[in-house]
């Protein structure tokens, strides 16, 4: 660990030296580059070096021991440094972690119904109105991008956008499998049934990121419609792309102008195909280390939402949460928190596995 932070501290200082060239401060991207490895290295510097002044303090301390005016001073010192010591180590393990790049964007967020017919629909619903809430709390903006409502009220899907600096941070750990236990108002006999709904969050790529050759993309135009299919708006302003080579299909239709659906339609795709990439190369990666609350496969169950119970419980970290009218009004960080810091003792445990 401590030649690793050698380098990072090296490396700071060679970049300290070139974001103060005059050279490079005129190439604007170039010098915006730096500065933003620059700050990502800042933390941990400051932390190694508060380490070592610390360590320096530790040998002081020590050599006066040796005077016996001072020795009681220098034990007292010793003892607080000794207990500070490995609090500064974990907070340099946690700093020296690979941020995810991703974790500052935005996202752009996908619920489906699954098994449950109607009932699903509806649950899909209430996890949208969760996390339109936990938005709203966390001052971000939130944008619809494609509907498909039914007539009770719920989704067979819903697609939207989240924006906000670290939204993906936050929220890339609800893509998977929510299950529901409740009485659903259809339901005369009042027996409980168990219902699905997939949640996926990507996060929004810039078009810097993902390139795509036009002729790959075939667009189709049709009229937007709400639920049972009525006709919302009498002009072709939704907008479907389909990306040949692979097959992924997006639909816009929450805008009048078409023109602003396609424009959607566009970041929706590119932030798929972002997402099919990455995916791959996180399996590459877990293929030699698993990761079980990052890299979990879409397809599994994450979290179910037990109404008799009133409880939450999130199988991935075996955590239960007995507040569920809170929590699905969007008061969703004490289990997002939870999540992060599982995360980060798995990473933790595979650096120091190697």
């Amino acid at each position: 660990m401590f030649q690793k932070l050698e380098d990072v501290e090296k490396k700071y200082d060679e970049l300290t030296e070139k974001i103060s060239n005059p050279e490079i401060i005129a190439d604007q991207n170039g010098w915006r580059e730096y500065m933003k490895e620059h700050s990502e290295l800042e933390p941990i510097v400051e932390k190694y070096r508060e380490y070592k002044k610390m360590q320096k303090s530790m040998e002081d301390a020590k050599e006066m021991l040796e005077d016996p005016e001072l020795k009681e001073l220098a034990e007292t010192e010793i003892q607080d440094i000794k207990e500070k010591l490995p609090k500064l180590e974990e907070e340099i393990k946690v700093l020296l972690i690979p941020k995810d790049k991703d974790d500052d964007k935005s996202v752009i967020c996908e619920i489906r119904g699954g098994a449950g017919g109607e009932e699903a629909a509806l649950f899909a619903g209430t996890l949208f109105r969760m996390y339109s809430m936990y938005a709203e709390r966390k001052h971000w903006k939130l944008e619809i991008l494609n509907e498909n409502a039914t007539e009770l009220g719920g989704y067979k899907e819903i697609s939207f956008m989240i924006t906000g600096k670290g939204a993906y941070s936050r929220l890339k750990f609800e893509s998977g499998v929510h299950r529901v236990q409740r009485v659903p108002d259809t339901e005369a006999s009042g027996r409980i049934h168990t219902s699905t709904a997939t949640v996926a969050v990507l996060p929004v790529v810039e078009d810097v990121e993902i390139e795509i050759n036009p002729a790959d993309i075939k667009m189709e135009v049709f009229r937007s419609s709400g639920a049972g299919g009525q006709h919302i708006n009498k002009t072709s302003s939704a907008v479907r792309l389909i990306h040949e080579p692979t097959g992924i299909v997006v639909e816009c239709q929450t805008e009048r102008s078409q023109f602003q659906n396609k424009d959607n339609a566009m970041k929706m795709l590119k932030t798929k195909l972002y997402d099919m990439e990455k995916q791959k190369q996180d399996s590459e990666i877990t293929n030699a280390r698993r990761s079980q609350v990052g890299n979990g496969d879409r397809s599994e169950k994450i979290r179910t939402y037990n109404y008799p119970q009133g409880r939450i419980t999130d199988h991935r970290i075996g955590l239960s949460i007995y507040q569920m009218e809170d929590f699905l009004n969007g008061n969703l960080d004490e289990m997002i928190d939870s999540l992060i810091t599982a995360d980060r003792a798995e990473k933790l445990k595979g650096n120091d596995e190697e």
